[in-house]
């Protein structure tokens, strides 16, 4: 019989389920089609190429929408304890979110079958089917305004990843459970953390809120200024060896990261090459414009992916919530930990790189020399 190529692939088995799984053996053994040969290959993909100690690749995780009043602050935590993320781009909800478990501030399973009404009246915010207090939002401020109140809290123009880096340090001190927080953990593990929207958070309303601006008695001096957000994540990016994506729902997080590569080529003139490796966990569909940041294969033509990596991207269409938990817990289980990079500590220097390499290129570098050099 002639050998047939395109029948060289693994041969699907109709294997039983067996008491006591190992998550890798049911990642390996029974992922084997659709979403779940996609998990499995995110899974081989994670572990064997971006968490590589000889590859030393920088990796990036992306937390979209409010994932962390889910519970999930802690599954991310596991992965930081072993130095698996080196930073982190989140939206404000899900650090403001996480603050709560950090401070024993109770949230609580719920349903969506409700009036809401009802649960207003109540004094209950519901998101989807998770119910937490207004007392749990207004304490959550109050130890919010203290610490942004002391006398040792950042002033001035700031990055978020300086902001949040204090919020980390002073839930380190005084919440009763900050092994089970991002913010906490990564001032810990000195991992910067960005978010893309300052503003649209409860952390952003009370900046406001706290602000000059209001000309109130007592307001602060303190500003998130997002150019310095942009200026330090290129300059992670550009001073890594490898860069790597883990993209957990889409929105302006994975945005914001993707677009590191563009802002070296397009605004600066220095050519990265793109992303390496890239991992991306979402429901959202291309076809209808709402695949933040588009398909790995669209970022190609952006200059967000390597070309000649694209063979290390995969796009996982499954909920967040089901589909980490294997993907970290297939991490923990296979990857050797690795040493933390520490990058919080390192962004003087990274932005200095960026800034010498940047004035390499003068102001009067212009569009027409960028479509010369692109131009095909």
């Amino acid at each position: 019989m002639r050998k047939n190529k395109f029948l060289s692939g693994k041969k699907i088995s109709a294997g039983k389920l067996i008491k006591g799984l190992k998550v890798s053996e049911l990642v390996e053994n029974y992922f084997q089609a659709y979403n779940s040969a996609r998990l499995n290959e995110a899974c081989r993909l994670l572990v064997g190429k971006m968490l590589n100690r000889k590859n030393d690749a920088t990796i990036g995780i992306t937390l979209a929408g409010a994932i962390t009043p889910a519970g999930m602050s802690g599954q991310i935590v596991s992965m930081m304890e072993k130095g698996f993320i080196d930073f982190i781009i989140a939206t404000g909800a899900n650090l403001y979110h996480d603050t709560h478990f950090a401070l024993n501030f109770p949230l609580h399973k719920g349903t969506y079958q409700v009036d809401d009404t009802t649960l207003y009246n109540h004094g209950v915010v519901r998101i989807y089917d998770v119910f937490l207090t207004t007392d749990t939002l207004l304490n959550t401020d109050k130890f919010t305004l203290k610490i942004l109140l002391d006398k040792k809290a950042p002033r001035g123009i700031v990055s978020s990843s300086e902001f949040h880096n204090y919020i980390g340090k002073c839930l380190l001190r005084d919440a009763p459970n900050p092994e089970v927080s991002i913010l906490a953990q990564a001032a810990k593990y000195n991992i910067p953390v960005y978010t893309s929207s300052p503003g649209d958070s409860t952390y952003g309303m009370d900046l406001a809120a706290f602000s000059k601006d209001l000309k109130r008695k007592g307001s602060i001096d303190l500003h998130i200024n997002p150019n310095l957000d942009v200026l330090e994540t290129t300059a992670i990016v550009m001073g890594a060896k490898q860069n790597g994506a883990i993209l957990l729902g889409g929105g302006s997080p994975k945005n914001f990261y993707m677009q590191t590569q563009p802002f070296l080529w397009e605004c600066l003139g220095i050519e990265k090459g793109g992303h390496d490796y890239f991992i991306q966990i979402t429901m959202d569909s291309p076809q209808w414009g709402g695949l933040s940041g588009a398909t790995p294969q669209e970022a190609v033509s952006w200059g967000k992916i390597n070309p000649d990596e694209l063979k290390n991207t995969v796009v996982v269409y499954s909920d967040i919530t089901l589909a980490v938990p294997i993907l970290f817990s297939y991490a923990l289980e296979k990857a050797a930990a690795r040493k933390p990079k520490n990058l919080y500590l390192k962004r003087e220097k990274l932005m200095n790189d960026l800034t010498k390499e940047a004035q390499k290129k003068p102001i009067t570098w212009t569009a027409d020399d960028l479509y010369k050099k692109h131009k095909h």
